[in-house]
């Protein structure tokens, strides 16, 4: 069948079309994830901090690292990562120290109030977790399936990123 033909140019449009609901599933999946965590955060009277920050938080967990490394090792998507450092440090929820071999750069780790948000997050996910096996929304074939699909796409937007430009 040649590329021309109006079925070719039906299955494009149809792959375009679910791959516009997957961009627009996953924009919108990540917004309502910032609105759990900080209706959970409400409800437990935490209301010092927002929800990407306490995101950032439990991304790092028990690690030590700079901005820089939070973008490369993926634990953090925004372009104000040095804005959200530097309040967490301000409001006690993370320590800051200057790195001894590049003195530009500042590592950054979790207080005990650092700790106390990203186990409050933590516990939240394991709830969450709990729920959606328990309900049957998502066994754990399905979530492999979802999870590998979705390391395929990030892997090709990486590349595109790499080689285009």
């Amino acid at each position: 069948m040649s590329m021309h033909s109006p079925l070719a140019k039906t299955d494009r449009t149809g792959f375009l079309s679910g791959y516009l609901e997957s961009l627009s599933l996953v924009e919108r999946l990540h917004r309502l994830l910032l609105d759990v965590i900080k209706d959970e955060f409400e409800r437990l009277g935490i209301l010092d901090i927002n929800a990407v920050q306490a995101l950032l938080l439990f991304n790092i967990g028990d690690n030590e690292v700079t901005a820089g490394e939070l973008k490369t090792r993926g634990y953090y998507q925004g372009s104000n990562v040095s804005y959200n450092l530097k309040k967490l440090v301000e409001m006690g929820y993370m320590h800051h120290q200057r790195c001894e071999i590049d003195r530009r750069s500042v590592r950054v780790r979790l207080t005990d109030k650092g700790r106390n948000v990203r186990d409050t997050v933590n516990g939240l996910f394991a709830r969450h977790a709990q729920g959606l096996e328990r309900q049957g929304v998502l066994e754990t074939d399905g979530l492999d399936r979802v999870n590998h699909s979705l390391k395929r796409v990030e892997r090709f937007w990486t590349d595109q990123i790499r080689y285009i430009y």
